[in-house]
């Protein structure tokens, strides 16, 4: 959902001892400080001694959840690093903006392999049961299914927007979750295809086989194997873009834009408990084996450990810390739409750019034009400048119809009332005083 496409350069790989010592040193109080960007992705190591997480920072982290430290800092995607995950083998494997999926072995400075084919960015990996096939979704509208031994990729076609999720049932057959809002479980390259009610962004599966699925309207869809749709689940107020199961499948945790993660008993199809962070949104959710303690990764650069049974963080929380920059703006319902944008956006010349250009002075500019930043060349030939109605209209109809060909995550605000507090908000953030 929040990726961007960036060339095929493999850049340096691996940082000096001298980083990686300064990142173990710090203390962390069951928080993992290290990633200079929000947190894209974790995944927890099946024995819980070990986590790998990717930030839009470029980086991925492997990390040893005995000791709270960095064993290893890695770089070698050209861009964000949006998805990661733990093979049974002990390697693990990192997928980003590039559309390239490394495969690593512990301790090595280079990945082991190297996947490439996807037009796209890459959101989503999963592991087959067997441990033999990975599975990637893109937002060239493709999952793909990797042969981890090797050889060509099996491209499963069909959805018509950005494919946002992927998963494997018991049995072994795929399942994705689309921005076209189907849900389509693959047998062969054939799919069924499931509507439901809103663009999905995540998609888990429980050991039973039972898929759950969520998106832009905060609900929780639960669904059978066979992709009957059993329950609608009210997570969250805004849209869910993380989802995780616990082992033993008791539990899912649907993680939200505004910061807040719900916990959901799976039997009774309840929120038995909602985890507060900083306020920012929370782009990954990873359970440890243990089914109870949960780790959460966000905008705010920390990736924060949490007791999923009641509801409390392991260590300290900072409410309204200063890595917070709507902290000034508590209350303001403009800055609380706009806090799903502030992993790609700043608003204030000092901060720079990040996945997405500053918006400072962004009225009155037209599109494409600020320096120092890599737009698509797609949007160097729209002739838009930025006002209030082209930002209202932005949102309104969505980044791929009003602006084509643009890196911008495709979102939608559809109610009047936020997309004018969001204009009015970046009038007063934005501007010089």
């Amino acid at each position: 959902m929040i990726a961007v496409r960036c060339g095929s350069r493999l850049l340096a790989v691996g940082v000096g001892a001298a980083l990686v010592a300064s990142i173990a040193a710090s203390p962390v109080q069951a928080q993992l400080r290290g990633h200079g960007g929000p947190v894209r992705a974790v995944a927890v190591a099946p024995d819980g001694r070990s986590a790998i997480s990717g930030s839009f920072d470029t980086s991925v982290i492997r990390w040893s959840l005995v000791r709270n430290t960095a064993d290893q800092v890695l770089r070698s995607h050209d861009s964000a690093v949006n998805a990661v995950a733990i093979l049974p083998d002990g390697r693990f494997v990192t997928a980003g903006e590039d559309g390239r999926i490394a495969v690593w072995v512990p301790g090595a400075e280079r990945p082991a392999t190297v996947f490439e084919g996807h037009e796209g960015p890459v959101v989503a990996l999963a592991v087959s049961p067997d441990g033999a096939t990975l599975a990637s979704a893109s937002w060239d509208r493709t999952v793909r299914l990797w042969a981890l031994r090797g050889g060509a990729p099996r491209v499963l076609t069909g959805h018509e927007q950005n494919v946002n999720g992927v998963a494997f049932l018991p049995d072994g057959r795929p399942v994705s979750a689309g921005y076209d809002a189907t849900l389509r479980i693959w047998r062969g390259d054939e799919a069924r295809v499931i509507p439901l009610p809103a663009p999905l962004n995540a998609v888990a599966v429980a050991p039973d086989g039972e898929i759950a699925a969520a998106g832009a309207d905060g609900r929780v869809y639960v669904l059978g194997p066979e992709g009957e749709l059993r329950d609608a689940i009210e997570a969250q107020t805004t849209p869910v873009v993380s989802l995780a199961v616990t082992r033993d499948g008791a539990l899912l945790a649907a993680a939200g834009v505004r910061g807040s993660v719900a916990v959901i008993e799976r039997r009774t199809r309840k929120v038995a408990r909602t985890l507060l962070g900083p306020g920012m949104p929370v782009w990954s959710v990873a359970f440890f084996p243990d089914g109870r303690t949960l780790l959460t990764g966000g905008a705010d650069r920390v990736i924060r450990r949490w007791d999923a049974l009641t509801g409390e963080p392991v260590g300290t929380v900072a409410l309204g810390a200063p890595e917070d920059p709507l902290a000034a703006y508590a209350g303001d319902r403009g800055a609380e739409v706009f806090r799903a944008c502030v992993a790609c956006h700043t608003l204030t010349p000092d901060e720079g750019n990040r996945a997405g250009p500053t918006l400072h002075r962004i009225f009155g500019r037209r599109i494409a034009t600020l320096p120092g930043y890599n737009f698509s060349e797609a949007l160097t030939k729209l002739d838009i400048v930025w006002t209030p109605e082209t930002v209202a209209k932005l949102f309104e109809v969505g980044p791929a119809a009003y602006t084509p060909g643009t890196k911008m995550p495709e979102q939608r605000i559809g109610s009047p009332e936020d997309r004018k507090a969001l204009v009015e908000f970046l009038e007063r953030a934005t501007q010089p005083k």
